[in-house]
């Protein structure tokens, strides 16, 4: 086991971020008090509110890290770590500049077109342009390498047909990044042929359909491309190179604080509803789980900071993806040893509601992003164990 070598550096965070912390957080304080948004569980994925992400682009918070001449302020990863971190805990709804904000403006940055970077970015960062991720698809599963979706040249650029699955926010997309077979498919080198394009939602041939969850909002989408023609400027890098870039967005997509702290606002609010009586067994549960969080706060602290150096520390991401979601999970099993939960619409408390609803949630968190089996995989691998 001498080849184990995982590495969390902690970061030096200064006087900028604290302030930039209490900043967001006042902010985010007075939007509450004045009922602009009802905390919820799983806000970064469930939580769509175009208005509110554009109050977060007017403060200039989204798409902190990028170059000011792209609507970036050039802060660092542990600003934009602070934000994103405030805003789970507080339970904000923040899905519709989620993505955008955390992988696919980077991506764009990384490898569109400069015209693609001035056109699209400032509209980003202003809160007021989003993106949906066009990544699974049906029979495939976690199995990127299986898409079907392909991309034929045509005169001019590239006709688009497949359909993709769990497009979540779609519905309130400007784009979707669509991974497509541009090549013929190899069994054996099947990460080999595909292409990444950035795809406006309102082209010709595109339609977006709703998926309603055990909770009953439609923040999934089934989006299918029937001959959708993008111009050759559509392309995001090289084409036949979709699967490194990939690889690359998996670092930012699953170690940030969204994979620990879903369910965080259930867990304060019985901390609070509890703090008066807790002793013994439900002190030490509740401790247990606060211990997990700040051992898994460091870790994602510490890819944070390997980020902000320019490394891709993918192993270490999906190992912050699989003890994260299984955590948030986790609360919500314990906390219903104190705190029953009844699926009975309008029962209970603000704790019942955060409580009923993180219950129908929670299967899903172990499984988007790659599921934990396919993490435990790449950690293996990079272990030197398969």
């Amino acid at each position: 086991m001498d080849s184990i070598r995982f590495n969390f550096p902690a970061p030096v965070i200064d006087e900028s971020v604290d302030r930039l912390r209490k900043d967001v957080r006042s902010f985010l304080q007075e939007e509450s008090r004045n009922g602009s948004f009802r905390p919820g569980t799983d806000c970064w994925c469930a939580g769509i509110d175009p208005e509110f992400s554009r109050k977060l682009g007017q403060h200039g918070w989204i798409g902190v890290t990028w170059p000011k001449q792209y609507g970036g302020r050039e802060l660092s990863a542990l600003h934009r770590y602070v934000i994103t971190e405030e805003l789970l805990v507080a339970g904000a709804p923040v899905h519709a500049h989620w993505i955008a904000d955390r992988q696919s403006g980077p991506l764009i940055l990384a490898t569109g077109s400069e015209e693609m970077k001035q056109s699209i970015l400032p509209r980003i960062a202003a809160g007021e342009c989003f993106v949906a991720l066009g990544l699974s698809e049906p029979e495939s599963g976690s199995d990127l390498a299986s898409v079907r979706t392909r991309a034929h040249r045509v005169e001019g650029g590239w006709e688009i047909t497949g359909t993709k699955l769990w497009s979540s926010g779609a519905q309130s997309c400007q784009y979707m990044t669509v991974l497509a077979r541009t090549g013929e498919r190899n069994e054996k080198k099947r990460h080999e042929g595909l292409t990444q394009f950035l795809v406006p939602l309102d082209s010709p041939g595109v339609t977006v359909r709703g998926i309603r969850d055990m909770s009953g909002v439609e923040h999934f989408n089934e989006s299918h491309f029937e001959k959708v023609f993008v111009a050759d400027d559509a392309v995001l890098g090289a084409v036949g190179e979709g699967w490194k870039q990939i690889t690359s967005e998996l670092a930012l997509e699953r170690s940030g604080p969204e994979r620990f702290l879903s369910t965080f606002i259930a867990l304060e609010k019985a901390i609070q509803q509890g703090a008066a009586s807790m002793e013994g067994h439900q002190a030490r549960v509740i401790g247990s789980i606060l211990a997990r969080i700040r051992a898994l706060r460091a870790m994602s602290l510490g890819v944070a900071a390997l980020l902000g150096q320019g490394q891709s520390p993918d192993v270490e991401a999906a190992l912050v993806k699989d003890l994260g979601t299984r955590l948030e999970q986790d609360i919500i099993e314990r906390l219903r040893e104190f705190w029953p939960i009844q699926l009975k619409q309008n029962f209970g408390d603000e704790l019942h509601y955060l409580l009923s609803d993180s219950l129908l949630r929670q299967p899903s968190f172990t499984l988007r992003g790659g599921t934990n089996e396919v993490l435990k995989g790449i950690v293996a691998r990079g272990l030197g164990l398969r």
